[in-house]
């Protein structure tokens, strides 16, 4: 496989061995995107999952997520994805992250073959990607890599080869990486102790454009009315922002209407902006709470930056 490049970008995974992680500090070192372990077999979620997403995110990190896999039939392969898939819920759902979910298959305790290895894999991957709506990415070692058959290339590959002078192996179903994990030594600022390390085979913005599309865009403008008073400092809207605000005012308003819930950890900075986006004509109230899809939406509508003044 390819080797590494001084143009691409560097990123990071952490879990609950991490410990509590200063998500600013991380972005100023330089480090661009990063994996957050969310869970582990039909149960476990890792406790820190959600603070760390939602502290990656402040900083302005891109985020993934990824599953430690431990299925050894399809039925429980499907029973992961689910737990998996509903875990990211709590953060707003894998379309509410930058970077897709990953399938973390690295060992075989269940002494498998390599085809039932593939018909787990491909349990798990299938029923992932029904459940969210995006596609996953693979990881896994240099070695376990060979069990996996060619048509597993249609999955992007995030692949562990600790070394500084040997490159990934070639495999069966890849020839190039998408992501390399290259050493479970690293040190960055914010982070005590050890940290592994990764980096994208392109650029931050190659890794921004190529997963671009697993995160929904907001509301194009339609019919555009006559200028009203504007959440922008005092000036009139045009007829386009307007318009844009009114399909989105509409949007919000039918979210709101469902079972109401107190603001959750994850959707505070986006409603926080929403809210401070023009306090003289508010977008919403949440006085008495709103729908949890009310939380997600106004937090994908900040991620796209339509909050921002």
């Amino acid at each position: 496989m390819q080797t590494r490049s001084s143009g691409n970008t560097q990123g990071i995974d952490v879990s609950r061995y991490q410990g509590a992680i200063d998500w600013a500090k991380v972005k100023a070192s330089g480090m661009t995107f990063v994996f957050i372990k969310a869970t582990e077999g039909q149960t476990y979620t890792d406790p820190n999952f959600q603070t760390n997403v939602t502290g990656a995110l402040a900083a302005g990190m891109l985020v993934g997520t990824y599953h430690f896999f431990r299925a050894t039939t399809s039925d429980g392969a499907k029973a992961e994805a689910a737990h998996y898939a509903t875990t990211l819920q709590k953060v707003g759902g894998a379309k509410a992250l930058q970077l897709p979910p990953v399938m973390d298959y690295e060992n075989n305790p269940g002494n498998l073959s390599k085809a039932q290895i593939n018909t787990v894999a491909k349990a798990f991957l299938t029923e992932l990607q029904r459940l969210t709506g995006v596609k996953p990415i693979i990881y896994t070692g240099n070695s376990f890599a060979g069990n996996f058959e060619p048509s597993m290339n249609s999955y992007d590959l995030w692949i562990a080869r600790y070394s500084n002078t040997r490159v990934p192996e070639d495999q069966p179903a890849w020839k190039r990486w998408t992501f390399w994990q290259y050493t479970d030594s690293g040190k960055v600022n914010g982070i005590s102790g050890n940290v592994d390390m990764n980096e994208f085979q392109g650029s931050a913005a190659e890794l921004k454009a190529k997963y671009a599309t697993a995160t929904p865009k907001p509301p194009e403008p339609t019919n555009p009315t006559n200028p009203t008073e504007p959440p922008k400092g005092g000036e009139p809207m045009t007829a386009e922002e307007k318009a844009a605000f009114d399909t989105l005012k509409s949007q919000v308003d039918k979210l709101q209407a469902r079972q109401q819930m107190e603001v959750p950890v994850w959707a505070k900075a986006a409603v926080d902006a929403a809210l401070a986006y023009d306090t003289k004509n508010p977008l919403f109230s949440i006085d008495s709470g709103a729908s949890y899809d009310f939380y997600r939406f106004i937090t994908v509508m900040y991620r796209r930056g339509l909050f921002k003044k």
